[in-house]
Parts: C-alpha cells; structure tokens; sequence
C-alpha cells in the first residue's frame, strides 16, 4: 500500500510518496542510461537513426497530446488550423522530396503504412506475393504481420543467394502462374536495388498492383543513390520515417498514380482505416526532417552509402565474412557479416560481445538459417555514424574495432574505451538545420 499523501498547495496536488516516484525515477535512471549508451557507442542497427535537435525540440512539444483527425482544412476537432499548416506543408514536402504526386504522413510506422496499404490493394482470402522472412522479408510481409492480419494468401518469391535479390525469372513466372492482387517487394536485409522493373511488368501484365516496401532504404531512395520504385513500376510505396530516412519514429504511404479516387482509398486506408490519432507531434518532426533533407539529403545518402561500401571493405579486410562480395558487398546503409554455421546462435553472441565493446548491432538470419534467434550473422547499419560525421576514414577504425573483439578476442571492456574515445570526436548531428552545432545526443 502507498503511503498517505501530503496534500500540497493547489487542487490535486500532493507530494508524491516515495513507492511510486522511485518507479519514475527509475525509468528516468534508465531513460539516461539508454542515451549514454549510445552517446558514447556505436549505434549500428540498420533500422534506427537520430533526430535533429529541431525534430527533437518538435516530438517534445505540445502537440503530443493533440488530435487532428482527417485531412487539413476537414478536421473533426476544432483549434486544428496550425496543425493544419504543418501538414499541408508536409504533404507537399513530401512529393517534392519522393517526387511523385501523391503523398500521405500520418502513418505512425512503417508497419502500419504497410496494413493501410495492404487494406487499399486487397480484400481477405486475396493472393500476395513476397519476400520470405527467411530470405530477409520483414514481418509484416508474413503471416505472422500484415499481411496474415489481412487474411491474404501468401507465395514467397525464389531467391537468389548469391545476388541477394528476388530470382527475377522465377518471381515474374510466380506472379504470371498466380496471378496475385498484389506483388510486395521490398526487404529489411537490403543490400542492393531490387530488379523491379521487369517483376512489375509482369505483375502489371496480371492485373495486380505492385507495392514496394522501402522502410530501410526510403532516405537513400529520397536522396537519389538506390533506385526510384515509383519510376520502375511500383504503384505504391510504403516506408519508415527513421531509418536512414532521419526522421522521428513514423510513416510514410507515396503513390505514383494520378489517380484521385485512388488517392482518397489511399487516404481512408490511413485514417480512418488504421490510424485514429497519428501522434500529431511525430507529424511535425516528420516535416522539419523532409525539410532538412531537402536541403541535406542528396549529400547525407552519398555520403551514406560511400561509408557502407568503405566499412565492407575494412570489415573484409580484416578477416571478417562478408556477403555478397562478388556485388561489392553493398549498394545501400547495411553490411551483412557470418559468423558461425547455420543457426548456430554465432550471430546472436558477436552481437553480445560487440555490446560488451559499446557497439550496438543486431544478429540476423542470412541465407540458409531457419532459427530467427540463433542466426549465424549481424546486419550492421551505418546511417547514424553518418550522421555524426564520420566518413570512410572512421570506417575503416570501426572495423578494426569489430576485430579487436570478435577475432582477436580482446577483452570488450578494454576495447570500450577506445569506442567511447573515437565516438566523443563526433557528437554533433549533421546534414540539419543546427547551425548552433548542438550535440545529437540530449543530456
């Protein structure tokens, strides 16, 4: 039982007792904790990023608690028409910056943009084909996600190990053979582009529409250096905010069509169909991220791209596996790295010790593991040392760093120390509005 309140000046307050506020300021403790890990480590998951220091100022605001349903200018709740400026200019941010001529941002996820997809594209019991799990298909391409929430009928496209990509002959003959109502493409291992023009072809050719999950690569894909979906046949185009697109945490639903009925599904699909409110503060910071990525992205997904290519090459040089090497290892932010057999957990134990080091990754199943939780491999994402300046040169220390721990067998505490003074060279967030040269990671 908590102990008696002490009522204090002012209705409904009263000094807190000591049970309940250690609970808040253990979440604090840890809130802290969590920032300092990745202030002074590698952060090096492929699927996350940081923000501005103006997309932070925005998530912190007052709009966190708001609502705006609808579309601006038809709003169901009054004291809208501020939100309604952010988002008008949003939308038209956000096809200038994917140019294309339809846009939505309310989505709250990359997962959640692919349901409202999937509920404007599809009805239940209708056919899909995708990207296997196992082949580094995401979730929500799966029964297990969207896709079974949907009640469609899932085939999962051949897959060519070497190139890491859709068999382009044996996807176009799947799709021709059942005629699916929707072709997925798109992974959360992804490496290189996708040969989309030639599967959406023969999707087209079928009557189904063609949907490209670009949540990984969707900043690379803004900045012009992986490829352009809407251009090589896709209809659709769903994505994360926060991946190497350096947004806060949210979607995005892009369309190629001129189509203004589609337009209004697509809407509807959103909200009200899997959106009530869209966390309207997460809306704002999604706006000053396109528009700084207006005016930085071209150069930050460059710059990106050089340094996964540069940290493949290093990673390989030290000794490291590192697929896809006849393709030159990469073409986007990530770098896939075996470590072990065939779901024997090795991946799941690099990353620990990586962990020990300060270096924050993620284990992940490569071509012929069938264990999600004892895969042989890391997937490693260089998008957030990016964007703290690091370049090439730095890449090639981090991969020493990697060999220190993981085929020198240092011991990672030792080697923390030199990740915690490589990384305090570069705390700054760049390729933003931060002209003050304020520190990326908050205190």
């Amino acid at each position: 039982m908590c102990e008696p309140h002490i009522m204090s000046e002012g209705r409904g307050a009263w000094s807190p007792s000591k049970s309940t506020l250690s609970k808040a300021k253990e979440v604090m403790a840890a809130t802290q904790s969590s920032g300092d890990l990745y202030r002074e480590g590698f952060g090096m998951i492929a699927s996350e990023n940081i923000v501005s220091p103006m997309v932070q100022k925005i998530v912190s605001s007052d709009l966190h608690g708001r609502y705006a349903e609808g579309l601006p200018g038809k709003r169901y709740y009054q004291g809208c028409d501020d939100f309604d400026t952010i988002e008008s200019i949003g939308i038209d941010l956000a096809k200038k910056v994917f140019n294309a001529p339809f846009a939505n941002i309310q989505s709250t996820s990359g997962t959640v943009s692919n349901i409202g997809a999937l509920k404007a594209l599809a009805k239940p019991g209708d056919k899909i084909t995708a990207v296997s799990t196992a082949d580094g298909g995401h979730i929500s391409h799966a029964r297990m996600g969207a896709v079974g929430l949907r009640d469609l009928n899932l085939s999962t496209y051949p897959w060519d190990e070497d190139r890491m990509e859709p068999d382009v002959d044996g996807a176009c003959q799947l799709i021709r053979e059942i005629q699916p109502k929707v072709a997925l493409i798109g992974q959360s291992v992804f490496l290189f582009p996708t040969p989309l023009t030639e599967i959406a072809d023969a999707a087209h050719e079928v009557g189904a529409k063609v949907m490209y999950d670009g949540a990984h690569v969707l900043g690379l894909i803004a900045g012009g250096v992986f490829q352009d979906p809407l251009k090589e046949g896709a209809d659709v185009m769903t994505g994360s905010s926060h991946k190497t697109f350096p947004g806060p945490q949210g979607g995005f639903l892009i369309s190629s069509s001129e189509d203004e009925k589609f337009h209004k599904k697509l809407n509807n699909a959103i909200f009200p169909g899997v959106c009530s409110s869209y966390h309207l503060h997460h809306v704002a910071g999604k706006v000053v991220a396109l528009a700084e990525f207006e005016e930085y992205g071209e150069a930050y997904a460059q710059d990106t791209v050089a340094n996964a290519k540069a940290f493949a090459s290093a990673l390989a040089s030290e000794g490291f596996d590192v697929l896809a090497e006849s393709r030159g290892y990469t073409a986007s932010h990530q770098v896939l790295t075996r470590h072990g057999g065939q779901d024997s957990g090795a991946g799941a134990k690099a990353a620990r010790l990586l962990e020990d080091a300060g270096i924050i990754t993620n284990m992940n199943m490569l071509p012929g593991d069938t264990k999600a939780m004892t895969p042989s491999g890391l997937r490693l994402g260089v998008q957030e040392l990016t964007r703290v300046g690091m370049d090439q040169t730095q890449m090639e220390e981090v991969a020493s760093l990697y060999a220190r721990v993981l085929l020198k067998g240092e011991d990672p505490l030792s080697v923390k120390k030199d990740v915690k003074q490589l990384k305090s060279e570069f705390q700054i967030i760049r390729y933003c509005f931060n002209e003050d040269n304020l520190n990326g990671y908050p205190f």
